[in-house]
């Protein structure tokens, strides 16, 4: 039953471009992380795994916020190099540079061909 009702890889051919993908996932990360953005948001664009890292993080980030008496503001992020690159058919696996202000960050992001459209398995923010 899984064959035909579970989730379907999908070649790559028949994905679109990764790039406006790669971009957008790496703001809305800084932005969900920075308290400016509603991590739901990005539920259909990442897996569970992926969710609950981030909401992870975004509650850690939280927590720091209120305890140094910060104030959520939405990050001005300027988009850097955007380097993708594809270890097999139907995966591509990104690296975006996001630069702040204060500073700039590298944001790893793996993502699956699964039922037509890419889904990120992995986001890490360094």
């Amino acid at each position: 039953m899984d064959r035909f009702f579970g989730r379907q890889s999908t070649p790559s051919a028949e994905l679109p471009d990764p790039g406006p993908l790669l971009e957008n996932l790496a703001r809305c990360v800084v932005e969900v992380l920075a308290g400016a953005r509603e991590l739901e948001q990005l539920a259909r664009w990442v897996n569970e795994d992926v969710y609950r890292t981030i909401l992870r993080r975004s509650l850690l980030a939280k927590r720091a916020r209120t305890l140094s008496g910060a104030t959520v503001a939405r990050p001005v992020l300027r988009i850097g190099s955007v380097i993708a690159t594809s270890p097999r058919d139907g995966v591509v696996e990104g690296v975006v540079v996001a630069h702040s202000r204060r500073r700039s960050r590298a944001i790893a992001i793996r993502l699956e061909g699964v039922d037509r459209r890419w889904r990120a398995v992995a986001i890490h923010v360094l």
